[in-house]
């Protein structure tokens, strides 16, 4: 199960610390930060398992608490049961995203990855998994 620590307190293993992109979510999209977290979860797991690795690796080193994230993440994709771009909207909207908020969402977590690691490897991360292009 992949843990968000939404405080600026210390972070243990399989814990991420993400308040900084939890509270643009909450205040760019409107949603509450419950449900952010569950976002937040479900795309970075979503990134993990299908974008290349060399790249996702990179990404997550760049993250806060991006070891952690890389840890725990894989035992949350496992269950994602759609695969592929599909899956990860339907786990989306099943946390309670419409999905303009979806898209939404999906955008600003992708733009918080790129001023963290880097235009080239969240554009590799970005155009490796097809269909993903059209959400960001």
């Amino acid at each position: 199960m992949l843990v968000i620590n939404t405080t600026r307190r210390s972070v243990g293993p399989g814990v991420v610390d993400m308040d900084e992109l939890i509270g643009r979510l909450v205040a760019n999209i409107g949603i509450d930060r419950v449900t952010a977290e569950k976002a937040v979860g479900i795309i970075i797991a979503f990134l993990i398992k299908e974008g290349p690795s060399d790249q996702v690796q990179a990404l997550t080193e760049r993250l806060p608490g991006g070891e952690a994230l890389l840890a725990s993440a894989a035992k949350d994709s496992e269950g994602l049961g759609i695969g592929g771009i599909m899956g990860v909207g339907t786990r989306l909207m099943a946390a309670g995203l419409s999905m303009g908020q979806v898209q939404a969402v999906t955008k600003e977590v992708i733009a918080f990855s790129r001023e963290k690691a880097g235009d080239d490897v969240v554009g590799e991360i970005v155009g490796a998994i097809p269909g993903l292009g059209q959400f960001v």
